[in-house]
């Protein structure tokens, strides 16, 4: 709701500045029928894919399509949807996604070379479902007639950023000062806090380890590989993990290898064997061992719990 929100507000706030409507929208569903959001909201729908389909050959054709996605998106599976938006994309209609919409997009066959950003929680299991689409974890990526943000807030600056190509700066300026924010972001700036503040570790040295394992998951580096690039001995970053992290960096790498396994095996519908080679595992059974270790149940158990609370 926080996406679909900021996507519309930036622009009722610039029909409001410029006195006209410069910017017009519709809701759209599938069958024209209210939407309930991931917070119980519903949402009234003013069309649906076919009165949207009609549309293309009129006054009313859009110039834009934003797909807005949720939670769950990637057990999203709809034909119909899928080609509206292709048929929408090749008549020369601007295809937009926000937060999991990518998933949508890139299951309609949209992103493949395409650059795109899809929400950090989300994109481990986009980039190993679509490895042909140029994934980021920026705020908002835009290539050519393609506009994908990581959802949030960041739909507010995808937003500025194309009132500021229709009108200036100046219109911009004044949404901002409406909306009470202080500057529109920039689309590489982070998705997530700094690792300074997310973790609490002031340790520059710590933090570039830290960096370096998140950067390689599936192919982990070893102690002493790590050692030459930070110019520490074997020794001293284990002193340094245990007095920032409390644990050694060998069990804090394999934490976060499991943490991206386990954002796999929700999100995807890769094979066990294939999630555990993802993260860095030699072996399935390796890879389960310790991930009951850590989460009290088997992958197995994960992903069977995850498909029991999507049917609930």
């Amino acid at each position: 709701m926080i996406a679909f929100a900021t996507a519309i507000e930036p622009l009722r706030s610039a029909n409001r500045m410029l006195g006209y409507e410069a910017y017009k929208w519709r809701l759209a569903s599938l069958d024209g029928k209210p939407v309930q959001g991931s917070n119980n909201i519903e949402i009234k729908a003013d069309t649906s894919l076919e009165d949207e389909r009609k549309k293309m050959a009129g006054p009313d054709r859009p110039s834009m399509v934003i797909v807005c996605g949720g939670t769950n998106v990637e057990a999203y599976q709809n034909k119909s949807a899928f080609a509206w938006l292709r048929e929408e994309y090749n008549r020369g209609v601007s295809i937009g996604g926000l937060c999991t919409g990518a998933y949508i997009l890139a299951s309609a066959g949209l992103l493949a070379n395409k650059r795109c950003a899809i929400h950090w929680e989300n994109l481990p299991g986009f980039a190993e479902a679509f490895p042909k689409a140029n994934v980021f974890a920026d705020l908002y990526e835009i290539d050519q007639n393609i506009y994908t943000c990581a959802g949030g807030t960041a739909a507010l600056d995808m937003m500025l950023k194309l009132i500021g190509e229709d009108f200036d700066e100046s219109l911009v300026n004044r949404i901002c000062e409406q909306v009470l924010t202080d500057r529109v972001r920039s689309p590489t700036d982070r998705q997530r806090l700094p690792l300074r503040a997310r973790l609490g570790v002031q340790n520059s040295k710590v933090l570039s380890i830290i960096e370096l394992m998140e950067a390689n998951l599936s192919e982990p580096l070893s102690l002493i590989e790590i050692a030459d690039d930070v110019d520490l001995s074997r020794r001293q970053i284990e002193r340094l993990f245990r007095q920032e992290m409390g644990r050694s960096p060998a069990r804090y790498y394999l934490e976060i290898r499991l943490d991206r396994a386990r954002h796999l095996l929700i999100q995807s519908s890769l094979p066990v064997v294939e999630v555990a080679v993802a993260c860095g595992f030699v072996s399935a059974s390796h890879f389960s061992k310790c991930y009951r270790e850590l989460y009290a149940r088997s992958p197995q158990q994960e992903r069977a719990d995850r498909k029991q609370l999507l049917a609930a």
